[in-house]
């Protein structure tokens, strides 16, 4: 009944990875996806988005966390797998859900749904090229144009080789809007005989438990629901145990995007810290009414300390009140 971090570019980076699962309930994490092309990629790109991989490929809370690739070339896509297998990922995951324009555009993610033997051609050469010991796993859709495609592309790769996979419960058609097909996962797990996850519209600990009455998954993959509520998986693993599970208040939060923050600053100059804590904070908005109340004073502010003094007052306030 594990629940896992999903991938968000250009969000779900190594400083959020150490905030999210830090706060507990989490069991593992995916990196954002690493593009391969035609050249073989450096080290140093492996490391700039899962530097987790000099800690063992944990957080610093212990969890577990699996490298990306995207791309469409078998070759390239094996002899990427067999890298981060040796820079010591403990997973290697190959996305086919990424339902970007630009992405799509370059054969990568999503669009490849429309081709299930090249999808079985990727995993094969992948499962072939990196040690045994390394899982080799897979994130798809239920389809691109419509849903389909999802048996067909779920049965290619289980039967390429891939661990388990992921499905987010809607085509790239669907993009992100509501309702999730949970059902149709069901379907793909019925015709597989790897484990399969579900994932999409987990907002809450409901959303979970129909989730998986709906789907028939035991295990769940959680993005836009745990960005917009840090605490829902320990909540979610709290209500496992038939219990209420503790919820964080907005202070609490307001000191995780803080030290979210603080990370960044290691890496990156403080117009790009606010900008992407300006996306958390966007996303916080749905699960706390405190931050709808200080968002269209912070979404103004460029640098970080004034950012923060902004989202201490409104802690501040929280406490008073």
């Amino acid at each position: 009944m594990r629940i896992t971090l999903a991938p968000m570019e250009g969000l779900v980076d190594a400083p959020i990875r150490e905030i999210l699962t830090g706060v507990g309930g989490i069991d593992r994490s995916v990196t954002e996806f690493i593009r391969v092309t035609h050249g073989m990629l450096p080290p140093r790109i492996f490391y700039k988005y899962a530097p987790e991989l000099h800690n063992r490929s944990l957080t610093r809370a212990g969890t577990p966390v699996a490298v990306q690739l995207l791309g469409s070339d078998p070759e390239m896509m094996a002899r990427h797998g067999v890298k981060a297998a040796e820079l010591g990922a403990c997973q290697v995951d190959i996305n086919f859900g990424c339902p970007a324009k630009t992405v799509n555009r370059h054969k990568g993610g999503c669009v490849l749904m429309r081709e299930p033997e090249l999808m079985h051609q990727i995993v094969a050469a992948v499962r072939q090229a990196v040690p045994a010991a390394v899982p080799v796993t897979a994130k798809m859709r239920l389809g691109y144009d419509d849903r389909s495609m999802g048996v067909a592309c779920g049965q290619a790769l289980a039967d390429a080789g891939a661990g388990e996979i992921v499905i987010h419960a809607r085509s790239k058609v669907d993009g992100y809007k509501p309702p999730a097909y949970w059902e149709e996962i069901a379907r793909v797990r019925e015709a597989v005989a790897v484990p399969v996850i579900a994932n999409g519209e987990i907002w809450t600990v409901e959303d979970y438990w129909r989730c998986r009455d709906v789907s028939g998954c035991d295990e769940v993959m959680i993005g836009r629901g745990l960005i917009t509520r840090p605490d829902l998986a320990r909540r979610i693993k709290a209500s496992q145990q038939g219990e209420q599970g503790e919820e964080l208040d907005w202070p609490a939060v307001v000191s995780l995007v803080i030290a979210y923050g603080a990370e960044l600053q290691a890496r990156l100059e403080d117009r790009f810290v606010t900008g992407r804590i300006k996306q958390w904070l966007n996303y916080l908005r749905r699960g706390y009414p405190e931050a709808e109340a200080v968002w269209s004073k912070a979404r103004k502010i460029r640098e970080a300390q004034p950012f923060y003094d902004c989202l201490k007052a409104s802690a501040a306030l929280e406490k008073a009140a």
